[in-house]
């Protein structure tokens, strides 16, 4: 009988085989790529001296400010989508509308918006998070949970649907005593994919949003100083704090909805 690694392993047996072949990479193909003793890939070895070197509080200092900018426009993007949403289940009409704008805040790239939103809203204050990240990163949500949350909604039980309107429900109360239900596991995918998309749009909005402490300002400079292993581990780092976010959420819809995880095995 075959046996099989638990998932845990097979992910550990992964991750050290990308970090044996970045190694292997970055001593042979890229040893020589660079300008100077600056090289454009460094070892492992190198990036884990560079967290030594920049320290814990360089990287709570600035992951605090761009957490709480992302959290902010995750929150922001996200509650306007599900407030839409709702409002085309009791509106039917509005559905082109809602759908037309959810594909134009996807279409638009974010390096040309950024800078007129920073100068609708204007640089940020010593120590108080950038509107532009804030305002980015609930546009990087939005399409994603409009969508999620749309589709999640019209996937209700036509029968329990009728069974409420033949009892007087209006729209409204099939709205909150069906669809809302069934569309959960949609809803909260959506919501579960949009955390590195928010953390993403917040690191973005700092790059045009003229801040001095964040994710974004720090890679700059780390760039701009040819700190190739200071710009390996923030990169990393954001990564891994991304796919925290993301796993976070997909634990507590794993928990929520435990009916759809059922249906789908």
């Amino acid at each position: 009988m075959e046996r099989r690694l638990p998932p845990w392993a097979s992910g550990a047996l992964g991750a050290v085989g990308i970090v044996a072949a970045w190694w292997i990479l970055s001593v042979t193909v890229f040893a020589n790529v660079g300008s100077g003793n600056t090289k454009a890939v460094p070892t492992p070895w190198q990036v884990a001296q560079g967290y030594a070197d920049s320290g814990w509080e360089f990287y709570v200092r600035n992951f605090t400010v761009t957490l709480n900018e992302a959290a902010q426009g995750y929150l922001w993007g996200n509650g306007i989508a599900l407030l839409l949403a709702g409002i085309v289940l009791v509106a039917p009409r509005l559905d082109g509308v809602v759908n037309q704008i959810a594909v134009i805040t996807y279409c638009i790239p974010i390096v040309a918006i950024g800078p007129i939103i920073l100068l609708i809203l204007g640089p940020p204050k010593p120590g108080e998070p950038s509107g532009t990240a804030v305002f980015l990163a609930g546009l990087s949500v939005f399409f994603t949970t409009v969508v999620g949350a749309l589709l999640g909604l019209k996937s209700a039980d036509k029968a329990s649907l009728d069974v409420v309107a033949v009892y007087g429900g209006s729209r409204f109360t099939q709205l909150r005593k069906v669809r809302i239900i069934a569309a959960a596991p949609a809803i909260l995918t959506a919501l579960q994919i949009a955390v590195p998309a928010a953390f993403l749009g917040a690191v973005l909005g700092e790059y045009l949003g003229k801040v001095e402490t964040g994710i974004g300002p720090a890679m700059v400079i780390a760039q701009q100083s040819l700190n190739s292993p200071r710009v390996w581990g923030i990169a990393l780092a954001s990564g891994a704090v991304a796919l925290a976010g993301y796993l976070i959420v997909g634990l507590l819809t794993r928990l929520a909805t435990p009916w759809s995880r059922g249906a789908a095995s």
